[in-house]
């Protein structure tokens, strides 16, 4: 399985959108600094989440979920999420 996710950093307030088969681990990454674009930036949260059969259509959502981002189907998707706290 591989999850298409948005994230939300607890300290500047900002999204970051992404894909991994192991959702658990990658958020893990995120909080620790190991992602180069993410480094240092605080901690996040998981505010959505879709799961998916294989990559190639997680990177096709993830790339249609980046062409919207802050118009009016990215609110949605925020919006309805659920945030959690990712440690």
């Amino acid at each position: 399985m591989f999850y298409v996710y948005i994230i939300k950093n607890l300290k500047t307030g900002r999204y970051y959108t992404g894909y991994s088969g192991n959702l658990d681990k990658r958020l893990k990454e995120h909080n620790l600094g190991k992602t180069r674009s993410l480094r240092s930036d605080g901690k996040f949260i998981l505010i959505y989440k879709e799961q998916f059969e294989s990559r190639n259509e997680a990177y096709r959502r993830e790339r249609q979920i980046k062409s919207y981002k802050n118009g009016e189907a990215f609110k949605k998707l925020v919006k309805n999420g659920r945030g959690r706290i990712v440690d």
